[in-house]
């Protein structure tokens, strides 16, 4: 897998030494992977890895098994259970039919076609998590998952992008997709955070900008000092939410901090190998004056915690501003605007700050890593959270919760009144047994604030690990710069 990804990019960087064209890095991936390509037609598209969790994987492995085809590669493929596991402290009981039953499909058909599986005790985790995390995330890499939220790594200067169903079944007996070449958008993040923000607050002001559907066709490129001040796990934050301002994937271009955070993990080349693969990486980049289809730039430097007020992504604000008045946003987006707030309860013009809460959330595949836990786990020690709120902390995988305990933080969430539970998707998404009741908000580090989204008549309001942490102590929609 990871010597097919370098051999493919390093023969298109050869084969490409005559052209005086600059190129962006998603030219550059895009081209080094088409098999074929027919004008007037989709590209036949190379995928390097796949990953796979329980619930968009069985009618794929159905379709195979109808027609009698073989997985093409199982050495690109890899595993995990994520979202519909419990996370309660025996989560090896499955109460829900219908996720058990999804579950044992995952580990019949891995069985079956030789397929890495990630199971309970054995390196599970989030899909978004473990990739990286395992080093099977490669810069140069094309990776697909049936996932929305596969952009997340791009952080290592990958081209990854979420597929359907069907399109996990065309993976698993080609190798392959159809593809259209997207278009290509540079977002520069400059400035540094002040105290209390952070990359999700970055992420959450790009999506406000431009909107949820700014981005749509593109392929972002993240650029600018604040994004190499990054960590990669910052980075994996900001291009998880990708795909919330329309994007088909957002990346990174690797460098220093890519190369040190893969080297010496599992499955990241050694020895010579290594040196190879970090001198073929620093090829991926975009080649100066390289053009864009649209450009961006967001100074960080005066931004203040983000949260969102209605029922997407887009929907979002500073929080010490105010809730925009309907009649003043364009007319297209006014009704929208209008049921958010209906179901969300609340009235322009009023500010989100003082919202009361009765659920808060630290996890998912955008903020469940060991940083991420170490944010909320500075703004909670020695302090208890407001009576009546509920505060589930939950890693991303077993690697997460691994180093948390080693590090003496679920004692801190513990002693503040949280629960410090199993690795999963968890609260992200109401596919599992952690719902928010109906009626009650919460606030979330997920990616996600539709409706119903965190359980029926759910309320969700999208925010950083440290906002989400401060809120759970004062009740209410609060930043976490007077608690750190």
């Amino acid at each position: 897998m990871v010597s097919n990804s370098q051999a493919q990019f390093a023969g298109a960087q050869k084969a490409q030494t005559s052209q005086t064209t600059a190129r962006s890095i998603v030219a550059k991936i895009w081209d080094s992977h088409v098999v074929s390509e027919r004008e007037g037609h989709p590209a036949i598209f190379a995928i390097d890895l796949m990953l796979i969790h329980e619930v968009t994987s069985a009618q794929a492995f159905q379709t195979l098994d109808q027609k009698g085809l073989k997985v093409f590669d199982a050495d690109r493929l890899m595993a995990t259970i994520d979202h519909s596991i419990p996370t309660r402290k025996n989560r090896w009981e499955i109460y829900d039919d219908e996720a058990r039953a999804q579950v044992e499909a995952l580990r019949n058909n891995c069985k079956k076609y030789g397929i890495p599986l990630l199971d309970f005790d054995k390196g599970q985790g989030i899909v978004h998590v473990v990739g990286p995390e395992l080093g099977v995330t490669q810069p140069g890499m094309t990776i697909c998952c049936g996932d929305s939220h596969t952009s997340t790594h791009g952080a290592f200067g990958a081209l990854a992008f979420g597929v359907g169903t069907s399109e996990v079944g065309h993976v698993l007996a080609t190798g392959c997709l159809l593809q259209e070449k997207p278009k290509s958008m540079r977002v520069e993040f400059k400035g540094q955070f002040r105290k209390g923000v952070y990359a999700k607050d970055a992420i959450l002001k790009l999506i406000a900008e431009i909107g949820v559907g700014g981005a749509t066709g593109h392929v972002i490129e993240y650029v600018g000092d604040a994004i190499r001040a990054m960590s990669m796990e910052e980075r994996m934050t900001v291009c998880n939410m990708s795909i919330e301002c329309g994007a088909r994937a957002g990346l990174i271009a690797p460098d220093a901090t890519t190369f040190a955070y893969l080297k010496g993990r599992p499955h990241a080349p050694q020895g010579a190998d290594w040196d190879r693969a970090v001198s073929q990486w620093q090829q991926i980049n975009s080649d100066e004056g390289a053009t864009f289809d649209r450009e961006i730039v967001i100074d960080l430097s005066k931004l203040s915690p983000m949260v969102t007020w209605g029922t997407n992504p887009g929907q979002g604000l500073q929080i010490d501003e105010c809730i925009p008045a309907v009649e003043s946003l364009p007319s297209g987006e006014q009704a929208v605007a209008r049921r958010a707030l209906e179901y969300t309860r609340l009235q322009e013009g009023s500010k989100m700050a003082g919202t009361p809460v009765d659920w808060a959330f630290v996890g998912s595949c955008t903020n469940g890593r060991i940083e991420d836990l170490r944010v909320a786990a500075a703004v909670l020690k020695g302090k208890k959270i407001k009576e009546g709120v509920t505060f589930y902390v939950v890693p991303g995988s077993e690697a997460v919760m691994a180093q948390a305990q080693k590090e003496g933080l679920p004692e801190i969430f513990e002693a503040a009144g949280a629960q410090f539970r199993m690795p999963g998707c968890s609260m992200c998404l109401a596919m599992n047994d952690d719902k928010v009741p109906e009626g009650k908000r919460c606030i979330s580090s997920s990616n996600r604030n539709f409706v119903g989204r965190q359980g029926p008549g759910s309320i969700t309001h999208l925010a950083s690990p440290g906002t989400v942490a401060a809120s759970a102590l004062a009740g209410c929609v609060t930043s976490a710069e007077q608690y750190l």
